[in-house]
């Protein structure tokens, strides 16, 4: 075994000394082959989808499981870096991490950096995890310039899901947060890690929008347990860490310990399950958030240890668990009677208070029952969520007047802020309701309110106004159906393209000018290659995303002011105008051919893509739109005999067609 590693590293070394991807030279007949992870990395988005063949070894990192037999993809590093391989579909495979590999493949543009496709793995050996010298930033790692590569990161565990074959781990680091992906292994505990100060290494790997292809976040994919070390060990009981009073979180004395839990006790002001618990001790009130949703009682006496950081000018905690303190009973805690002016002097953030206010309206888009109310020249919210809620809530109508109880919660001046540091400025206030019995009314709204009074008075020019304002209502919902329906009629319900109506009117026009101005005009029709093959393969929903994904590639690809069209099944036609000459014309072919051509990512597969292009340019000007049309089909048909994943121009008879391809 020792001497196959030592042959393995010599081998890296050696492929390590090979010239960059960004020197890759497509050769006479054929392209080079890729012997480095770093090369495949390298390569541009557009040299990647031609598919370089690739011959490396390196060591398994990470892989994916899709069940506890298959594997859809793995991460491969050398001595230059890692490459994600991916297999198209689920293969029965067993490449644990540290598992030596010999790689075959072909470069692919993946998802959002190059990848490996289509590969061919042998193992030759077992090998240990790399060793890793690359500590990248927070923001560095958010940038997506590591995709991919083995990097290390350390941080503190805030918490720890668990769900189906992997295992999330939140990582608390400098510069911010990320999350440590792994495979679940059988029989550990992965709950203990939450609080200790932990080393992790792992594959970088940017979260990204897969219709747009950028990148939107980022995680560390780590293979096992085996590549996590732990600095600090998180405490056994975070119930027996010493009791913090509130009032002290974020005061200075405190403030080497919130790095890690801390513990607070209090009684239970408010608890909407599965989300929040706000208590109060002897202090004053804090709020934490948390999943659990063991029910509590008011008043109770209960231990929350939980993450500290500032929410305005009021301590919350993060990440908390509890439990019943015990001793005495419920003691429920008296909310104190404020006005809205007292509140915004910010001496009652978390705290339970209780507010009367007058109800002007509700948001009725939210699940939630949320109240807004004024009091005074001031307007606060106030919240009860849907699963604490009942058909009391209905009840309380516009213009009543309302006894709040709740927990205050204080929003600041951002700006002042920033403006003016250490300066807290609360700008508006919301009350967390417990139940529908934290609102009382205490004066229901009169029948004579101004908008009644309104009412009657226009009861005496009733006829006349309902005349009218029926006239108005149906001019709108006729003019609201006509631009509805034209649109409908004017747009492809599946890809949102234009229909060929639309490219019939817009081509006839765009004959007219082009004749008249003499300026350039030309037709592009592109369709699928072996569409049937994937809707017979994949089903007719991965068909459909098909050319969802395709028709947005393609308006992308073309200026604003060219029209993109579906005019039916997999055929897409796209109309020219200004270009400038024969050879942009060849130009904007072949980039289409590029840029639709590659996988599409479907139900865990990858879909492969490749399209034909027809091309007719305006020759004469007798030519009509008809005409036209009819020789871009048969530029197309023309594209389609040669081979596919290729561009023709339509010539008239006397001479033949030219071809173009995307390799």
């Amino acid at each position: 075994m020792l001497l196959l590693t030592c042959v393995f590293i010599a081998v890296l070394a050696v492929s390590g000394t090979t010239a960059s991807a960004d020197s890759a030279q497509k050769l006479p007949g054929k392209l080079r082959t890729l012997t480095t992870a770093r090369e495949v990395h390298s390569l541009s988005s557009a040299e990647a989808a031609r598919a370089y063949p690739v011959h490396l070894r390196g060591v398994v990192t990470y892989y994916y499981p899709e069940t506890s037999t298959k594997l859809t993809g793995v991460f491969v590093h050398d001595s230059s870096g890692s490459i994600y391989v991916g297999f198209g579909k689920s293969v029965e495979e067993s490449l644990p991490p540290a598992t030596l590999v010999d790689l075959r493949g072909e470069s692919n543009s993946g998802e959002f950096a190059p990848t490996v496709a289509h590969p061919q793995i042998k193992v030759i050996g077992v090998s240990g995890l790399p060793a890793t010298t690359d500590r990248p930033s927070f923001s560095r790692l958010s940038s997506g310039v590591e995709d991919g590569q083995w990097v290390e990161v350390e941080g503190v565990v805030h918490s720890v899901i668990e769900e189906g074959l992997h295992v999330s781990v939140q990582l608390e680091m400098e510069g911010g947060n990320i999350s440590a992906f792994m495979v679940k292994e059988a029989g550990v505990n992965y709950a203990s890690l939450v609080d200790a100060r932990v080393r992790v290494r792992g594959n970088a790997r940017p979260l990204f929008d897969i219709t747009r292809r950028h990148m939107i976040g980022a995680r560390i994919e780590c293979p096992n347990l085996a590549a996590v070390d732990i600095l600090e060990p998180a405490p056994k009981d975070p119930f027996k860490l010493p009791v913090i009073p509130i009032d002290r979180l974020l005061q200075w004395d405190v403030a080497p310990l919130l790095t890690h839990r801390v513990h607070v006790q209090g009684r239970v002001t408010l608890l909407w399950p599965g989300s929040s618990v706000c208590l109060r001790d002897a202090t004053r009130g804090i709020c934490a958030q948390t999943d659990e949703g063991t029910h509590l009682v008011d008043g109770e006496l209960v231990d929350v240890a939980g993450f500290a950081r500032a929410n305005g000018n009021a301590p919350v905690l993060t990440d908390a668990v509890f439990r019943r303190a015990g001793g005495a009973g419920a003691v429920p805690v008296a909310a104190e009677p404020v006005t809205a002016e007292q509140v915004l002097l910010g001496r009652h953030e978390s705290q339970l208070i209780q507010i009367q206010g007058q109800l002007i309206s509700r948001d009725l888009a939210s699940a939630d029952t949320m109240l807004l109310l004024t009091s005074g020249k001031f307007i606060f919210t106030a919240i009860l969520p849907q699963g604490l809620g009942g058909p009391e809530t209905n009840t309380w109508k516009n213009g009543s007047t309302l006894r709040i109880t709740g927990i205050c919660s204080v929003q600041i001046y951002a700006k002042v802020m920033a403006s003016e540091p250490g300066t807290a400025v609360p700008r508006t206030f919301r009350v967390l309701m417990r139940s529908p019995a934290d609102v009382v009314v205490v004066k229901r709204a009169s029948w004579w309110t101004p908008g009644h009074m309104v009412i009657l008075l226009a009861l005496a020019l009733a006829g006349t106004l309902a005349v009218l304002g029926w006239v108005v209502v149906l001019r709108k919902r006729i003019r609201e159906s006509e631009e509805r329906f034209r649109h409908m009629a004017q747009h492809d319900a599946l890809t949102g393209l234009a229909t060929r109506l639309v490219l019939q009117d817009r081509l006839n026009v765009a004959l007219e000018a082009a004749k008249r101005h003499r300026t350039g005009l030309a037709l592009l029709m592109l369709d699928l290659d072996k569409f049937k093959d994937i809707n017979d393969t994949f089903g007719h929903h991965a068909g459909d995303e098909v050319l969802r994904v395709t028709a947005n590639r393609l308006v992308e690809a073309v200026r604003n002011s060219d029209t993109v069209a579906r005019i039916g099944g997999d055929e897409f036609v796209v109309l020219l105008t200004d270009f400038d000459g024969r050879g942009a014309l060849e130009k904007i072919a072949g980039k289409l051919v590029t840029a639709l051509s590659g996988s599409i990512p479907f139900d865990g597969h990858l879909v492969p893509i490749t399209v034909s292009v027809g091309v007719c340019a305006l020759t004469s000007e007798k030519l009509s739109a008809g005409e036209m049309m009819k020789n871009v089909d048969a530029a197309l048909y023309d594209a389609k005999a040669r081979g596919r994943n290729c561009f023709a121009i339509f010539t008239p008879p006397t001479a033949s067609p030219q071809e173009g391809d995307s390799n």
